[in-house]
């Protein structure tokens, strides 16, 4: 493992990156609004740190967060590795509509629309966002293997897909990450993908490393969130009674945080970084942030180490959350296991 910035680097199929990437998402939608010159002052503080994997989607604010990233990304095109995502469809005549999309020629277009979107002429990393079963997934792979082939995008990453998935797309061509949600709140994808990704040599992208914010004690009722765009307001396990049965899972976290002198989140990350060692695979979360200070903050996390000793005490708090990660489980690896 080599060092870029502040951070270690480790390889995400032939790609190699900080081994802390930041998440895009909140700085285009879904945690209210958004500062864009804090976002992008944002954006070269992390490079400076050594985060070089940056993830978008088509899907946030329907195409603005790629369109935000474009300046940012040909400024510093040789310095980062850019992840974009297809596969969740809206309606613009209802905004709560989410559609699965994986038809090949979906693939085709939507692929280049991102590249209008984000200015580039490849993609480093292109992630189906989620599995639509009704499609065989070797047909969505196969589409994916051909943009490959043409230089279009130099590897692919399939999100939130079942360890079966996984190697079934494997076998059609290399999948270089999976991306799904991992934390101290959700450990569902330890079942079958983590052992199916570390048994084939594919990297793993948590996504949520910090609970969507939860596990920092930021907020501890989502119903209390100044924003009403907020859409953790419409999650289960951030609401009412369910909200407040796992604020008081936070504790242990807390405890070790105070004892370390370091924050909470801090905790939480690490805790996902350990994961690389305790499955043999590598791992590279994807906290998002929109500030440079919590930035700082996350990146610094990616080398706090912690003993068995302080992991023991938080390992039994996953099986104990109240309420599924999301209202309709069904777009989950979890849902199809």
């Amino acid at each position: 493992m080599t060092t870029s910035g502040t951070l270690p680097t480790a390889a995400l199929g032939g790609l190699e990156v900080g081994v802390q990437g930041l998440g895009c998402m909140g700085m285009s939608e879904f945690y209210g609004a958004s500062d864009l010159t804090e976002s992008r002052a944002t954006l070269d503080r992390a490079l400076e740190l050594g985060v070089t994997l940056f993830d978008t989607a088509d899907v946030y604010g329907s195409g603005h967060n790629e369109e935000f990233l474009a300046d940012f990304v040909r400024a510093n095109r040789d310095d980062l590795v850019l992840a974009t995502k297809f596969g969740i469809v809206r309606d613009p005549a209802d905004p709560a509509y989410r559609g699965i999309e994986n038809s090949p020629a979906y693939i085709r277009s939507a692929v280049q629309a991102s590249l209008r979107r984000l200015g580039v002429d490849t993609i480093d990393l292109y992630y189906m966002h989620r599995r639509d079963p009704a499609v065989p997934i070797e047909e969505s792979v196969g589409a994916m293997a051909e943009l490959v082939a043409a230089g279009t995008v130099r590897a692919i990453g399939l999100s939130e897909v079942t360890g079966d998935e996984l190697r079934a797309a494997h076998a059609v061509h290399p999948i270089a990450a999976v991306q799904s949600e991992w934390s101290l709140f959700s450990r569902d994808v330890e079942r079958t993908v983590v052992p199916a990704a570390a048994e084939l040599g594919v990297a793993f992208v948590p996504y949520s490393p910090l609970g969507r914010g939860f596990l920092t004690g930021s907020f501890t009722d989502a119903a209390a969130l100044p924003d009403d765009r907020d859409f953790r307001r419409g999650m289960p396990r951030f609401s009412g009674a369910n909200a407040e049965h796992n604020a008081a899972l936070l504790a242990p976290i807390r405890q070790l945080a105070e004892r370390r002198g370091i924050t909470p989140a801090q905790v939480a990350l690490a805790w996902v970084h350990s994961r690389a060692g305790v499955h043999g695979l590598s791992v590279v979360p994807i906290p998002g942030t929109r500030s440079r200070t919590r930035l700082a903050e996350n990146v610094a996390a990616a080398v706090l180490p912690l003993s068995d000793a302080e992991l023991a005490p938080l390992e039994p708090v996953a099986a104990q959350v109240a309420g599924p990660r999301y209202a309709d489980m069904s777009f989950t690896s979890a849902g199809r296991e």
